[in-house]
């Protein structure tokens, strides 16, 4: 398989690695002022930077070449790529994290929360920790998972920094040196504390995913999901 990286950061440096070991070729490898021929690819893996990103998504859905997106900060385009990918009959797929992992953690997540919800007992609160170089607080692995609560409980919004309501799930943020990616949700009463969590290890896990999920998009057509991929909830 051809893969264009667009984005050859940290992460895409990380996807390389990953795809070559697994017997595919990188040809196309880009910063965001740089020009390019995506035909030459047969899939696409953008890790690039907000104000690149819907610009190297719609190229490709120009080009009949399927796109994975694991760039964060340009969704408030979001619903216009998947306009657009469904005009070009392309494929593509976003996620906050393409972690493995992570995305079995959303379903244990969301099944957690229909759970909890009728017991009102117990306060909820989540937490997440990341290397100083990430900037954005939370992360979109937060946000996704406190969407997923959301979606099944009566809270209605998550805020920052904040204490714990019948509405509001709170979020603290961490900046720690060296660390790829914590995450953890908790439920407390006065008697006991349930909690679920995932610790990244290394970036890894975030690599090998967007390369299965390259993998897996080839020759479909449509807006897809990690679920999909992983044909969980």
């Amino acid at each position: 398989m051809k893969i264009a990286l667009l984005g050859y950061g940290r992460m895409g440096k990380e996807i390389e690695k990953i795809a070559l070991q697994r017997g595919h070729e990188i040809v196309i490898k880009t910063s965001s002022d740089d020009s390019y021929d995506i035909s030459t690819a047969d899939v696409a893996i953008d890790f690039s930077i907000p104000t690149a990103a819907y610009n190297n998504i719609t190229n490709c859905f120009d080009h009949n070449v399927p796109v994975i997106s694991g760039t964060t900060g340009w969704l408030e385009k979001y619903d216009d790529a998947l306009t657009y990918c469904k005009e070009k009959n392309g494929a593509f797929i976003y996620a906050s994290n393409f972690s493995l992992g992570v995305n079995i953690f959303f379903e244990l997540n969301n099944q957690l929360a229909k759970m909890m919800n009728a017991l009102n007992d117990y306060n909820i609160t989540m937490e997440e920790i990341h290397h100083t170089k990430k900037l954005d607080a939370p992360s979109g692995t937060a946000i996704t998972l406190a969407e997923g609560i959301i979606s099944n409980s009566s809270k209605t919004s998550w805020e920052l920094d904040t204490k714990s309501s019948s509405e509001v799930i709170p979020i603290t943020a961490k900046r720690i040196p060296d660390v790829p990616g914590t995450h953890s949700i908790a439920y407390t009463s006065e008697v006991d504390t349930i909690e679920i969590k995932h610790t990244a290890h290394n970036r890894k896990g975030f690599a090998l995913g967007a390369v299965v999920a390259a993998e897996w998009i080839l020759n479909k057509k449509g807006v897809f999901t990690m679920k999909d991929v992983l044909n969980i909830g």
